[in-house]
Protein backbone atom coordinates (compact mmCIF):
# COMPACT_ATOMS: atom_id res chain seq x y z
CA UNK A 1 0.00 0.00 0.00
CA UNK A 2 1.26 3.46 -0.91
CA UNK A 3 0.21 6.42 1.26
CA UNK A 4 1.10 9.98 0.30
CA UNK A 5 0.45 12.93 2.59
CA UNK A 6 0.10 16.42 1.13
CA UNK A 7 0.83 18.99 3.83
CA UNK A 8 -0.95 22.30 3.23
CA UNK A 9 0.44 24.31 6.12
CA UNK A 10 1.97 27.65 5.11
CA UNK A 11 4.75 27.17 7.64
CA UNK A 12 8.16 25.85 6.68
CA UNK A 13 10.01 23.45 8.93
CA UNK A 14 8.32 21.87 11.92
CA UNK A 15 4.66 22.61 12.51
CA UNK A 16 1.71 21.19 14.42
CA UNK A 17 0.30 19.79 11.18
CA UNK A 18 3.61 18.10 10.38
CA UNK A 19 3.71 16.49 13.81
CA UNK A 20 0.33 14.84 13.21
CA UNK A 21 1.26 13.73 9.69
CA UNK A 22 4.54 12.19 10.79
CA UNK A 23 2.89 10.23 13.61
CA UNK A 24 0.22 8.90 11.27
CA UNK A 25 2.78 7.91 8.63
CA UNK A 26 5.01 6.24 11.22
CA UNK A 27 2.10 4.02 12.17
CA UNK A 28 1.37 3.20 8.54
CA UNK A 29 5.02 2.46 7.79
CA UNK A 30 5.20 0.13 10.79
CA UNK A 31 2.51 -1.96 9.08
CA UNK A 32 4.48 -2.12 5.84
CA UNK A 33 3.06 0.80 3.88
CA UNK A 34 5.21 2.89 1.55
CA UNK A 35 4.78 6.45 2.83
CA UNK A 36 5.74 9.94 1.70
CA UNK A 37 5.25 13.34 3.33
CA UNK A 38 5.05 16.15 0.75
CA UNK A 39 5.24 19.73 1.98
CA UNK A 40 3.37 21.89 -0.50
CA UNK A 41 5.27 25.01 0.63
CA UNK A 42 8.30 23.57 -1.17
CA UNK A 43 6.41 23.28 -4.47
CA UNK A 44 5.60 25.85 -7.11
CA UNK A 45 1.82 25.72 -7.57
CA UNK A 46 0.06 28.37 -9.62
CA UNK A 47 -3.65 29.12 -9.45
CA UNK A 48 -6.01 27.17 -11.69
CA UNK A 49 -7.19 29.45 -14.53
CA UNK A 50 -10.32 27.36 -15.29
CA UNK A 51 -9.25 27.09 -18.94
CA UNK A 52 -10.44 23.44 -19.02
CA UNK A 53 -7.64 22.48 -21.40
CA UNK A 54 -7.03 19.45 -19.17
CA UNK A 55 -10.50 18.23 -20.17
CA UNK A 56 -10.71 19.33 -23.80
CA UNK A 57 -7.29 19.84 -25.40
CA UNK A 58 -4.84 17.79 -23.34
CA UNK A 59 -7.05 15.27 -21.49
CA UNK A 60 -5.71 14.53 -18.03
CA UNK A 61 -2.81 16.97 -18.38
CA UNK A 62 -2.66 20.56 -17.14
CA UNK A 63 -1.10 23.09 -19.51
CA UNK A 64 0.38 25.17 -16.68
CA UNK A 65 4.09 24.48 -16.33
CA UNK A 66 4.85 24.13 -12.63
CA UNK A 67 5.26 21.38 -10.03
CA UNK A 68 1.65 20.14 -10.19
CA UNK A 69 2.39 17.64 -12.95
CA UNK A 70 4.71 15.74 -10.59
CA UNK A 71 2.32 16.14 -7.65
CA UNK A 72 -0.58 14.77 -9.68
CA UNK A 73 1.53 11.74 -10.61
CA UNK A 74 2.19 11.13 -6.92
CA UNK A 75 -1.52 11.60 -6.16
CA UNK A 76 -2.80 9.10 -8.73
CA UNK A 77 -0.07 6.55 -7.95
CA UNK A 78 -1.16 6.38 -4.30
CA UNK A 79 -3.67 3.98 -2.78
CA UNK A 80 -4.41 6.38 0.07
CA UNK A 81 -3.90 10.13 0.09
CA UNK A 82 -3.74 12.30 3.19
CA UNK A 83 -4.78 15.93 2.87
CA UNK A 84 -3.61 17.96 5.83
CA UNK A 85 -4.01 21.59 6.81
CA UNK A 86 -4.33 23.78 9.87
CA UNK A 87 -7.57 25.70 10.22
CA UNK A 88 -7.28 29.09 8.52
CA UNK A 89 -10.36 31.33 8.81
CA UNK A 90 -12.66 28.35 9.51
CA UNK A 91 -11.40 26.39 6.50
CA UNK A 92 -8.36 24.73 4.95
CA UNK A 93 -5.32 26.80 4.03
CA UNK A 94 -5.22 28.72 0.76
CA UNK A 95 -2.26 26.58 -0.30
CA UNK A 96 -4.13 23.30 0.11
CA UNK A 97 -7.19 24.73 -1.64
CA UNK A 98 -5.03 25.81 -4.58
CA UNK A 99 -3.58 22.29 -4.73
CA UNK A 100 -7.06 20.75 -4.69
CA UNK A 101 -8.26 23.13 -7.41
CA UNK A 102 -5.35 22.01 -9.59
CA UNK A 103 -6.43 18.36 -9.24
CA UNK A 104 -9.13 18.99 -11.86
CA UNK A 105 -7.17 17.02 -14.52
CA UNK A 106 -7.74 13.76 -12.60
CA UNK A 107 -11.47 14.04 -13.19
CA UNK A 108 -13.30 13.12 -16.36
CA UNK A 109 -15.38 16.00 -17.82
CA UNK A 110 -18.34 13.67 -18.37
CA UNK A 111 -21.06 13.58 -15.73
CA UNK A 112 -22.87 10.73 -14.04
CA UNK A 113 -25.35 10.22 -11.21
CA UNK A 114 -24.09 8.80 -7.94
CA UNK A 115 -25.96 6.18 -5.88
CA UNK A 116 -28.23 8.91 -4.48
CA UNK A 117 -29.05 10.37 -7.88
CA UNK A 118 -26.79 13.43 -7.52
CA UNK A 119 -24.56 14.62 -10.37
CA UNK A 120 -20.81 14.31 -10.24
CA UNK A 121 -17.87 13.90 -12.62
CA UNK A 122 -16.86 10.48 -13.87
CA UNK A 123 -13.62 8.95 -12.68
CA UNK A 124 -10.54 9.08 -14.91
CA UNK A 125 -7.96 7.14 -12.88
CA UNK A 126 -8.22 4.02 -10.73
CA UNK A 127 -6.26 5.50 -7.82
CA UNK A 128 -6.40 6.80 -5.18
CA UNK A 129 -9.39 5.11 -3.59
CA UNK A 130 -9.17 6.41 -0.01
CA UNK A 131 -8.71 9.77 1.68
CA UNK A 132 -7.58 10.60 5.21
CA UNK A 133 -7.94 14.14 6.53
CA UNK A 134 -5.66 15.66 9.18
CA UNK A 135 -6.15 19.10 10.70
CA UNK A 136 -5.56 21.10 13.85
CA UNK A 137 -6.48 24.52 15.15
CA UNK A 138 -5.64 26.81 18.02
CA UNK A 139 -9.09 26.78 19.59
CA UNK A 140 -9.67 23.82 21.93
CA UNK A 141 -13.21 22.85 20.81
CA UNK A 142 -13.73 20.18 18.13
CA UNK A 143 -16.66 22.15 16.69
CA UNK A 144 -14.20 24.33 14.78
CA UNK A 145 -13.75 21.48 12.29
CA UNK A 146 -17.42 21.35 11.26
CA UNK A 147 -16.74 23.08 7.93
CA UNK A 148 -14.00 20.58 7.09
CA UNK A 149 -16.18 17.61 8.00
CA UNK A 150 -18.75 18.67 5.40
CA UNK A 151 -16.22 19.86 2.82
CA UNK A 152 -14.27 16.61 2.68
CA UNK A 153 -17.42 14.49 2.56
CA UNK A 154 -18.55 16.45 -0.46
CA UNK A 155 -15.10 16.22 -2.02
CA UNK A 156 -14.96 12.45 -1.54
CA UNK A 157 -18.39 12.07 -3.14
CA UNK A 158 -17.33 13.99 -6.23
CA UNK A 159 -13.88 12.39 -6.50
CA UNK A 160 -15.03 8.78 -5.93
CA UNK A 161 -13.00 8.45 -2.71
CA UNK A 162 -13.76 6.66 0.54
CA UNK A 163 -13.27 8.92 3.55
CA UNK A 164 -11.19 6.46 5.54
CA UNK A 165 -10.20 8.63 8.47
CA UNK A 166 -10.49 12.07 10.00
CA UNK A 167 -8.01 13.33 12.58
CA UNK A 168 -8.98 16.73 13.95
CA UNK A 169 -7.20 18.23 16.93
CA UNK A 170 -8.21 21.33 18.85
CA UNK A 171 -5.65 23.13 21.07
CA UNK A 172 -3.11 22.30 18.39
CA UNK A 173 -0.46 24.54 19.90
CA UNK A 174 0.09 21.89 22.58
CA UNK A 175 1.27 19.37 19.96
CA UNK A 176 4.74 20.91 19.99
CA UNK A 177 5.16 19.73 23.58
CA UNK A 178 6.05 23.00 25.24
CA UNK A 179 4.01 22.37 28.39
CA UNK A 180 5.76 19.78 30.61
CA UNK A 181 2.72 19.10 32.81
CA UNK A 182 0.79 17.96 29.72
CA UNK A 183 3.57 15.72 28.33
CA UNK A 184 1.90 12.45 29.30
CA UNK A 185 -1.43 13.48 27.78
CA UNK A 186 0.34 14.52 24.57
CA UNK A 187 2.23 11.24 24.36
CA UNK A 188 -0.98 9.25 24.76
CA UNK A 189 -2.71 11.27 22.05
CA UNK A 190 0.13 10.93 19.55
CA UNK A 191 0.05 7.16 20.10
CA UNK A 192 -3.60 7.26 18.99
CA UNK A 193 -2.61 9.12 15.82
CA UNK A 194 0.03 6.49 15.12
CA UNK A 195 -2.57 3.77 15.74
CA UNK A 196 -4.77 5.44 13.13
CA UNK A 197 -2.04 4.99 10.54
CA UNK A 198 -1.76 1.34 11.50
CA UNK A 199 -5.50 0.76 11.20
CA UNK A 200 -5.72 2.32 7.74
CA UNK A 201 -3.14 -0.17 6.50
CA UNK A 202 -4.55 -3.18 8.36
CA UNK A 203 -8.27 -2.65 7.78
CA UNK A 204 -8.59 0.16 5.26
CA UNK A 205 -10.02 2.76 7.63
CA UNK A 206 -9.80 4.26 11.07
CA UNK A 207 -12.23 2.38 13.31
CA UNK A 208 -15.16 4.11 14.98
CA UNK A 209 -13.71 3.21 18.38
CA UNK A 210 -10.39 4.88 17.63
CA UNK A 211 -12.09 7.87 16.00
CA UNK A 212 -14.05 8.43 19.20
CA UNK A 213 -10.82 8.42 21.20
CA UNK A 214 -9.19 10.85 18.74
CA UNK A 215 -12.14 13.22 19.10
CA UNK A 216 -12.00 13.22 22.90
CA UNK A 217 -10.30 16.17 24.65
CA UNK A 218 -6.53 15.81 24.49
CA UNK A 219 -6.25 17.28 27.98
CA UNK A 220 -9.15 15.72 29.95
CA UNK A 221 -9.05 18.10 32.87
CA UNK A 222 -12.11 19.87 34.34
CA UNK A 223 -12.36 23.45 33.10
CA UNK A 224 -9.43 23.03 30.72
CA UNK A 225 -10.94 25.19 27.96
CA UNK A 226 -11.36 28.12 30.33
CA UNK A 227 -7.84 27.68 31.68
CA UNK A 228 -6.48 27.45 28.13
CA UNK A 229 -8.35 30.58 27.05
CA UNK A 230 -7.01 32.57 29.98
CA UNK A 231 -3.44 31.43 29.29
CA UNK A 232 -3.71 32.28 25.60
CA UNK A 233 -4.93 35.78 26.38
CA UNK A 234 -2.04 36.27 28.82
CA UNK A 235 0.43 35.28 26.10
CA UNK A 236 -1.27 37.57 23.57
CA UNK A 237 -1.15 40.51 25.98
CA UNK A 238 2.55 39.91 26.59
CA UNK A 239 3.25 39.90 22.86
CA UNK A 240 1.40 43.14 22.10
CA UNK A 241 3.46 46.30 22.81
CA UNK A 242 1.77 48.52 25.32
CA UNK A 243 0.51 51.74 23.80
CA UNK A 244 2.00 54.90 25.22
CA UNK A 245 -0.45 56.75 27.41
Amino acid sequence: MKITAFNGTHRTGESNTSILIDQFLQGAAAEGAQVEHIRLTAAKIQLCTACKACWQKTPGKCVIKDDMSLLIEKFISSDVVVLASPIYADNISGLLKTFIDRLIPIGDPHWELDEKGESRHCRRYQNPTKLVVISNCGYPEQSHFDVLRLYFRRMCRNMHLELSGEIYRGAGALLAGGVPEFAEYLSDYLKLVKNAGQEVVRQGRVSDTLTEKLEAPMIPLPGFNQIFLKKVNQIVNAQIPKMAE
